[in-house]
């Protein structure tokens, strides 16, 4: 029905191109949405991790397993499905992964332990990575010749705009639901199961080709074109990222180290405020220079990392939110920028598979050092863990500012010029 809806549009002599653009309107709408409901969705259980903990007497370091569970699947899909649908079609991958996406919400909603948890997340995980490249790519697919660089925006807004939704509607749902670890996760399930029956009704933008399976064999397929700008930014994808995954995973904890009174729900939010100026920041920075704004979100870094060690240090949980904020520019500014300068006059062969790249490293960056300051906890303390990851991250940022100082004085003005502001 929808092939045969969209072939009709087609053949149609009056108002079918206006019928096919609004078609395509809609499509690009919705595949955004996708995007923001999955990164909501992968936030969600951010406030929740102090009821988990209470409840069934979670560590930190077990709060961080679930927490990367969800990261390291996602990067297993991301490896092995991140170039599926420029095989088998948007439509069809979308439709299957939102599917998988409802029912891990079920299994979230009834999780009764850590066990149970975990494998919602790891399911979650994988259905977001395979989502998150095609939805992506058929974002750029659509692109609209009239408002050139509005899929890279959308790219890029679209997640930040949905960790901060999901962080803010289960810290409310928290507050005011009476079945604060189940509303959200039904709420969402609802979400995913209307947009899974929406997709093959939007315009496919990929002819279905062979090669499917062996398109399943792990690998990053970055073309040439991007290879030295994934070289020269990966440094600051892991700076920034890495930030994420500590104030994901730890900062409720965090919140709680430093104003040990404080009301449950400003446990959770401290994520909202960093996913929050990310938002903002990719909004008021679109028509800024790629290279340029990624060199100021790695200047970001390092009093983020002060302010928010200060909270530890007699100034209290404004400097931690603080902190946490301008972290969210960094990582606003970073992701943006390194975005534009990987999407840039990128063949749309290589769209979802490039994606799946950069997503590859960012959720390898979020993971890893979370997973490892949770077993620091174990042994050190939060205190000490935290003034450690701080400097870490720190460096990295620094390492980062380097390459793309360097990088900078060996671009040619012209060259910049081809990363179009975002409109």
């Amino acid at each position: 029905m929808p092939d045969a809806v969209s072939g009709a549009l087609a053949n149609c002599p009056v108002g079918g191109s206006r019928a096919r653009g609004r078609t395509r309107a809609a499509s690009f709408g919705l595949d955004a949405s996708i995007l923001v409901a999955l990164l909501a969705a992968s936030s969600a259980p951010t406030p929740l991790y102090p009821l988990y903990q209470d409840r069934w007497g979670l560590s930190a370091l077990a709060v961080t397993v679930v927490f990367s569970a969800y990261s390291l699947a996602l990067l297993s899909a991301l490896l092995t499905t991140g170039a599926l649908s420029d095989r088998l079609g948007r439509r069809p991958v979308l439709a299957s992964a939102l599917g998988a996406q409802a029912v891990a919400m079920v299994l979230l909603a009834s999780a009764d332990g850590a066990g149970s948890l975990t494998a919602a997340r790891l399911l979650q995980g994988a259905a977001t990575g395979v989502a998150t490249s095609a939805a992506g790519a058929a974002l750029l697919d659509l692109e609209n010749p009239r408002h050139p660089g509005r899929s890279a925006l959308t790219n890029t807004t679209a997640p930040v705009v949905g960790m901060a939704a999901g962080v803010l509607l289960s810290t409310l749902l928290a507050r005011f639901a009476p079945a604060p670890t189940v509303s959200v996760y039904a709420l969402m399930a609802a979400l995913f199961a209307a947009q899974a029956i929406a997709v093959p009704f939007t315009t496919e933008t990929v002819n279905r080709r062979s090669g499917a399976l062996r398109s399943l064999r792990p690998q990053l397929g970055v073309p040439p074109a991007v290879r030295s700008t994934l070289l020269t930014t990966g440094t600051a994808i892991v700076a920034i990222w890495a930030l994420g995954g500590f104030y994901s995973s730890l900062g409720p904890a965090l919140v709680r180290l430093v104003a040990p009174h404080a009301p449950q729900a400003a446990l959770g939010m401290v994520f909202f405020a960093l996913s929050a100026a990310a938002a903002l920041t990719v909004w008021v920075l679109r028509r800024t220079d790629p290279l340029t704004t990624a060199i100021g979100g790695c200047l970001s870094v390092l009093p983020a990392a002060v302010l928010t060690l200060s909270g530890l240090h007699g100034l209290g949980l404004p400097a931690v939110y603080g902190g946490a904020a301008l972290a969210g520019v960094a990582f606003g500014a970073v992701s943006q920028g390194v975005l534009r300068m990987l999407l840039a006059s990128l063949d749309e062969r290589y769209r979802a598979a490039t994606l799946a790249a950069y997503y590859v490293l960012s959720y390898l960056s979020m993971s890893l050092p979370a997973i490892a300051a949770g077993a620091a906890t174990q042994y050190y303390g939060l205190r000490t863990t935290s003034h450690a990851y701080a400097v870490i991250a720190a460096l990295l940022a620094a390492a980062a500012l380097t390459a793309l100082a360097v990088s900078r004085t060996r671009t040619r003005p012209d060259s910049r010029t081809r990363n179009r502001p975002l409109r």
